[in-house]
């Protein structure tokens, strides 16, 4: 089921700012999915927020993490800060598992940089993440000054701080 997570993000590469830095109306829509008013700030967790709401639209989804509508509503991020959805796994802990450093990511878990930054984990090729990352550029920088879009990214393991997965309550 969780791969449906980075299925929903991959859909949403070459999504781009328009009307200047940290601006446009999808980048509105990823932000709205926070606790925080969508204006001009950096919204790479937002689009993880946003994803992840996606994904619990669907029933076989709740189903399968055996949460109503409703409490999938309360379940789900929505923090404007990378570094905040550890805080969030760790509130969920039981359906929120934050990895052991040496884990082996799967398609739809989520990780959290080192640098501040979070993205969607595609595929864990070892020493690498495939990543699908939201507030990011083509050179891979990350910051509200040179982040444009959704894009695909090659990442050195060894930047993540932390990796997360979503499953069934334990």
């Amino acid at each position: 089921m969780n791969h449906l997570i980075a299925e929903i993000a991959a859909r949403e590469i070459g999504v781009r700012e328009l009307g200047g830095n940290n601006k446009g109306p999808r980048i509105r829509e990823y932000q709205s999915a926070t606790w925080l008013d969508p204006a001009p700030w950096p919204w790479c967790a937002a689009f993880v927020d946003w994803v992840i709401l996606r994904w619990l639209d669907g029933y076989l989804v709740r189903d399968y993490l055996n949460l109503s509508k409703e409490k999938a509503s309360l379940f789900r991020p929505k923090t404007a800060g990378a570094w905040d959805l550890v805080n969030w796994a760790r509130q969920k802990s039981g359906r929120v598992s934050i990895l052991t450093e040496h884990a082996k990511a799967m398609p739809g878990d989520i990780v959290v940089f080192d640098f501040s930054h979070v993205g969607i984990i595609e595929r864990d090729s070892g020493d690498t993440f495939l990543t699908i990352e939201g507030n990011t550029n083509g050179s891979g920088d990350r910051d509200s000054s040179t982040g444009d879009g959704v894009w695909r990214k090659v990442r050195q393991r060894s930047l993540a701080r932390n990796l997360l997965r979503i499953h069934p309550l334990l």
